[in-house]
């Protein structure tokens, strides 16, 4: 059974800091590459950070550059967001993306339930 369990969320001020930790089982952590989303009110669920099984590179919205981090542990099966320098419009609830594509029209595609963010003061 596919699980991706998402913590770390929380209320923060603006500036501050939030780790968000992904936790999957079920799965070949290693071959998929594991992806960030948020969804904020009355918005469609935008891609944040991307990062490849094991060769490639990191990839950011443009929105999160400089700002978030992403970085996995196959080990742990674990996925990571070190999310700095917050700001109001980062409020969302965060989602965990597991993906691995076999070609244009075949791929395994896996959903936490969301944690949220809410950057305020």
């Amino acid at each position: 059974q596919v699980q991706l369990v998402e913590s770390g969320g929380g209320l923060v001020q603006p500036g501050g800091s939030l780790r968000l930790s992904c936790i999957a089982s079920g799965f070949t952590f290693s071959r998929y590459a594991m992806n960030w989303y948020r969804q904020a009110p009355g918005k469609e669920r935008e891609l944040v950070a991307v990062i490849p099984g094991v060769f490639g590179s990191t990839n950011y919205a443009d929105s999160v550059k400089g700002r978030f981090t992403i970085s996995r542990d196959n080990g742990k099966n674990t996925v990571y967001l070190q999310m700095n320098s917050l700001k109001p419009e980062d409020t969302a609830v965060y989602y965990c993306n597991a993906r691995r594509t076999y070609s244009n029209s075949d791929y395994d595609d896996y959903w936490g339930q969301g944690t949220q963010v809410t950057v305020s003061s």
